[in-house]
């Protein structure tokens, strides 16, 4: 091996290890002040050990920020002086340079890999947790988005789901009112799916075939000769923020809201698939004829595919709260994985599910929340039933539910941003109009087969 091989093996076994002290001393004195004054049973002193976990997360790039992002996005995962802190953090994790660029293009592609494409600009146009976005063009003139994954990320992941696993064995410990093993388990899998840049190309197509009959959501069309399990090349497609358009008309923010909900809910209803990433920067509004039209999905890293079942589970909720048949209810959450539901139990699930359901089963239109913002959708519901869970409990929270649970939160985020006013009983209806079962499962095998997907999760 050449010496500047060598060396780079060295620097990357140091920054490995060096990458595990500092998340385990980070994270892991936080969590021993959290250990001596039982911080995550007690209100007294949470919100300044909240700033201080924020802050030690804050010190750290890459997957432990995505991590942190995540578990703030999931009601009642933590308690909500820590979801407001790691709601704030930001994945803005200083790009590679161009050395890194070349050597990673080079692995992926071949020493030549800079003919296989008309331009290549050399400066990321976004860096993120895990990996960074270069803008870049095809021989033809086609524009194009590659995305690079960084070094060494399979470690780190390991590195700090093993610190996620440790907060909430804390949590455990103090205040077992919800037993979280379920979720970590989830975001684990999840998190180690996004670094198979494979298996996102065959999100991305899933998507481009469960959407192709939808104009208002638009998905990129993935290049697979210049994509491989570190390096994922998509159509680039022309977009603004969203928020750009927080101050446009009520037409206009209801368009995008439209395009959102259809984009969201048409995947899951006829397919068992949702986009489960709600951050606002995985989409961008595009315009037609100078007004903004619909909206672009920008990554499919963290996609869900449900058993049919678990779509039927909730249609059989909606139905069941609409029409106060609570046989219904009951049967759709032992669908979803819930066990040994008692009445009081039951009674605490129907808190969250009337409100998740409440903007569905209210036919006329309204926003999704009066008076809540964005970041604070879901908290004090989320409250409710832990307290309630703390005098009837404790429940399990079965691992697929986390995900839906959290993009819910995620589009209603959404919906909050762009102060939509649509009636939403009307949007679900029409997402549900033909839905089996049977159907779900016949579309959800033709388009996992099309896109060459083997497995659910």
């Amino acid at each position: 091996m050449p010496p500047s091989d060598r060396d780079l093996e060295r620097n990357r076994f140091t920054a490995r290890a060096t990458r595990y002290a500092r998340v385990g001393v980070n994270v892991g004195g936080v969590a021993a002040r959290i250990a001596g004054s039982q911080l995550l049973g007690r209100a007294t002193g949470r919100a300044g050990r909240a700033a201080d976990l924020a802050a030690a997360l804050g010190g750290l790039k890459g997957p432990i920020m995505k991590v942190a992002q995540l578990l703030a996005t999931i009601p009642d995962a933590l308690p909500p002086e820590y979801a407001e802190e790691l709601a704030q953090l930001q994945s803005d994790a200083p790009p590679m340079g161009y050395g890194f660029v070349r050597r990673r293009m080079a692995a992926e592609l071949g020493p030549d890999w800079l003919s296989r494409f008309g331009s290549f600009e050399r400066e990321p146009a976004a860096a993120a947790s895990l990996g960074q976005v270069h803008r870049a063009a095809a021989p033809d003139g086609s524009p194009l988005a590659v995305k690079l994954q960084y070094p060494d990320m399979a470690s780190a992941v390991e590195a700090d789901l093993g610190q996620l696993a440790l907060l909430f064995d804390l949590r455990r410990r103090f205040d077992g009112a919800i037993d979280t093993s379920e979720i970590v388990e989830e975001i684990g899998a999840r998190i180690r799916e996004e670094l198979d840049y494979r298996r996102e190309a065959k999100h991305a197509a899933l998507y481009r075939l469960m959407l192709n009959d939808t104009p208002e959501v638009r998905v990129p069309g993935v290049w697979s000769e210049l994509s491989t399990g570190r390096l994922l090349t998509l159509d680039w497609l022309e977009g603004r923020r969203l928020l750009v358009h927080k101050e446009a008309s009520l037409e206009i923010r209801n368009r995008l809201a439209v395009a959102m909900f259809k984009a969201w809910w048409r995947p899951f209803s006829r397919h068992g698939v949702i986009h489960g990433d709600p951050h606002l920067g995985n989409y961008a509004a595009f315009d037609e004829g100078g007004e903004p039209q619909g909206v672009n999905l920008l990554d499919y890293g963290c996609v869900r595919i449900f058993p049919p079942a678990f779509v039927g589970g909730v249609v059989d909720l909606y139905e069941g709260l609409r029409d106060g048949d609570e046989q219904r209810v009951v049967h759709a959450y032992e669908t979803w994985g819930f066990r040994g539901l008692k009445r009081e139990l039951i009674d605490v699930l129907n808190i969250w599910a009337r409100f998740i359901y409440g903007p569905l089963l209210d036919d006329r239109v309204r926003t999704i929340a009066d008076g809540v913002s964005p970041g604070a959708y879901g908290r004090a519901e989320a409250f409710r039933v832990h307290q309630e869970l703390k005098r009837k409990g404790p429940i399990r929270i079965p691992r697929e539910f986390v995900f839906m649970d959290r993009a819910a939160i995620g589009l209603g985020g959404v919906f909050l941003h762009l102060r939509a006013e649509l009636n939403f009983r009307r949007l679900f209806e029409d997402a549900i109009a033909d839905f089996t079962v049977e159907r779900v499962a016949a579309r959800q095998a033709q388009a996992m087969a099309a896109a060459g997907l083997t497995d659910r999760a």
